[in-house]
């Protein structure tokens, strides 16, 4: 594992990676011990057996892996989850209420390419610090519970709808992991603050938080406008979408804990000018090279142009 790893005790290399860390853009970094998750094991039967995942087959594949790091990583010992903030400086221009919407993670780069980039280093300065050491990192694309993990590490409670909520920065960040095969001390987890709030499950237009902290996914309208691949979108949800051609933030705009989000500083999260300005007929007009042009670094182009203009002709349509 290299000299120098006898030289420094377990909390500095703690302090170390939150450092680099932070170095990266990352505004929280926790640790908890890579072991299977024994409840989250029981939740995720109960969700899968009523069918709440809809035709996100995947979420079945893997079901062990998904509980257990150790099963990803060689040797896996510990979770070091990392919170990155994409909190918009400024959103949609809404002239009038027939603009489709898009999520606010959307209106920059896709994170997926540059949390990687983030990871990468991370793990190559861990590795230049304390000698070789196993490890991988994940954003999102991996059968990794990330909100589980970032629960364990005191980076936040999970909401009633379920999302992770960090108690000064809200919930507009994305979760990212490195599990590696060293002993580092853990964090504790942190109280869950919703309280009496039910304001996420009396905002949702296809009531989609069918209890609290449960979500029948076929029902959310991102499962709707991104995960769902049908050639059209179930009729029951006419009129319930609040406009949303991709994704949705209603439960996180309604959230109060979101009053404490404040605007990103990563600049490839910066929002793309012309995405924000689109008018309600330019989005009705789009064409397939428009597409391409305006979301090609964007989390958007998942959908496919196929996939955003059935969204568009789906919330037009009354």
């Amino acid at each position: 594992m290299g000299a120098r790893r006898s030289i420094l005790v377990m909390h500095d290399i703690k302090q170390f990676i939150k450092k680099k860390a932070n170095s990266l853009g990352f505004f929280y970094c926790g640790f908890s011990k890579a072991t299977f998750l024994e409840e989250e094991a029981r939740q995720l039967d109960t969700w899968l057996n009523k069918n709440y995942h809809g035709k996100m087959s995947y979420m079945e594949n893997h079901f062990d892996k998904r509980l257990d790091p150790r099963l990803l990583v060689d040797g896996a010992k510990t979770v070091i989850s990392l919170l990155l903030n994409y909190f918009p400086k400024e959103k949609q221009t809404l002239s009038d209420e027939e603009i489709p919407k898009i999520s606010s993670y959307a209106y920059g780069e896709d994170y997926h390419t540059v949390i990687k980039d983030k990871l990468k280093t991370l793990m190559s300065e861990i590795k230049d610090g304390f000698g070789e050491i196993n490890g991988k990192a994940f954003v999102d694309s991996a059968p990794v519970m990330d909100k589980a993990w970032a629960k364990r590490s005191g980076l936040g409670w999970i909401g009633k709808n379920s999302n992770l909520i960090h108690p000064k920065e809200g919930s507009f960040f994305f979760i990212a992991e490195l599990i590696v095969d060293i002993d580092i001390p853990p964090d504790g987890p942190l109280k869950d603050y919703c309280g009496t709030c039910t304001r996420c499950i009396d905002a949702c237009p296809t009531e989609a938080i069918v209890s609290p902290y449960v979500v029948q996914g076929d029902k959310c309208i991102s499962y709707l406008t991104i995960e769902l691949k049908d050639e059209l979108i179930p009729s029951e949800f006419k009129n319930k979408m609040d406009n949303w051609a991709f994704g949705c933030d209603i439960c996180q705009d309604v959230c109060p804990w979101n009053s404490f989000s404040k605007p990103t500083v990563e600049h490839r999260f910066q929002a793309n000018k012309k995405i924000l300005n689109l008018t309600s007929s330019e989005w009705e007009q789009l064409s397939e090279e428009m597409f391409h042009e305006l979301f090609k670094k964007s989390a958007v182009k998942r959908t496919k142009f196929s996939g955003l203009k059935r969204n568009i002709q789906f919330i037009k349509t009354r």
